[in-house]
């Protein structure tokens, strides 16, 4: 039996290449002839333990096989940890952190970055948890798909010749109206005068912010969570916003170039929880307003398995 997944952002690369690898046959179809979607705008970061502040139980548990998964499949996944820091005004936002998640120790930040210098006296570090480069991990989970003999679709309108699971993200509240709009606006800085060898994570009570190195000076910063509908450029608010964390993190970041701004909206079900909906003959994976590369692997194994448990896999 062969198998539609429409949509090519992290979602639909991730259950296609668990079919795939499990010798079903794939097609992957995306309207995009270029697939980038919320997928190109996220942090990459594979850190289920801090997550777990706002995030459910679920999330967290099954969140901690994401860094394997994808190690398995993609190069340069790092696991340097997560280290979660906030300014001397706000130090109790360290101690809530802290009793809302597991997973953290107590560190004095310059010993693991020391280009933070003296700014942080104290924060949490996660030493379990990874990041990678979302972009080259959804290039290399493509490269994959080919080589798995997978056929990838994009571009165009291509009428699917399988089962179809659907990964469409929010284009998906054609068939699931109770999907609603988080926006995402994130920006890249390059400088050359700070280093970083992991995600930092900036606690605020209004408006927390994270810093991922990306390799040769360039830094991605994220992320609002705004539930709109609007997928225009990033707002001034977004922007200053953003610019403002980053500064507090390391005030060089008010001279690093702004190279890249981008905003994209991800859908969210009512009860904001990542999912596999079986809805008629179509199968849905969705919800991934947050955890798209954390959550995606255990939902993307979760669809094969359940397939292959029940047959459906037979030509």
């Amino acid at each position: 039996m062969m198998f539609s997944v429409l949509g090519a952002g992290v979602a639909g690369l991730c259950t296609a290449t668990a079919l795939a690898e499990r010798g079903a046959t794939v097609e992957v179809i995306d309207t995009d002839p270029n697939p980038t979607g919320a997928s190109w705008y996220a942090g990459g970061m594979l850190a289920p333990f801090c997550e777990g502040e706002a995030a459910s139980d679920t999330v967290v548990s099954r969140g901690q096989a994401a860094r394997d998964w994808w190690a398995k499949r993609v190069p340069n996944v790092l696991t340097n940890g997560t280290l979660v820091v906030a300014p001397g005004r706000d130090r109790k936002e360290i101690d809530r952190f802290e009793k809302a998640t597991t997973g953290g120790v107590r560190v004095v930040p310059a010993r693991l970055e020391p280009d933070l210098g003296s700014r942080f006296s104290e924060g949490l570090f996660f030493a379990d948890e990874a990041h990678l480069d979302p972009r080259a991990a959804c290039q290399a989970l493509t490269v994959r798909l080919r080589d798995l003999g997978a056929e990838l679709l994009f571009g165009g309108q291509a009428a699917p010749r399988g089962q179809i699971i659907d990964c469409r993200g929010l284009a998906a509240r054609d068939l699931l109206p109770d999907l609603r709009a988080v926006r995402g606006e994130m920006l890249f800085l390059e400088t050359s005068e700070i280093r970083l060898s992991r995600p930092v994570r900036l606690l605020h009570p209004r408006f927390p912010c994270y810093v991922v190195p990306r390799g040769n000076g360039r830094f991605m910063v994220g992320a609002t969570m705004i539930e709109s509908d609007n997928d225009g450029p990033v707002t001034a608010r977004a922007m200053m916003e953003l610019l403002s964390a980053a500064y507090t993190l390391h005030p060089a970041f008010a001279e690093a170039a702004v190279i890249e701004t981008g905003a994209g909206l991800r859908p969210s079900p009512p009860d904001n929880l990542p999912s596999v909906l079986h809805r008629g003959d179509r199968i849905f994976v969705t919800g991934l307003y947050r955890h798209g590369f954390l959550m995606a692997p255990s939902l993307a194994e979760e669809v094969a398995t359940t397939i292959f448990q029940e047959g459906h896999h037979a030509s």
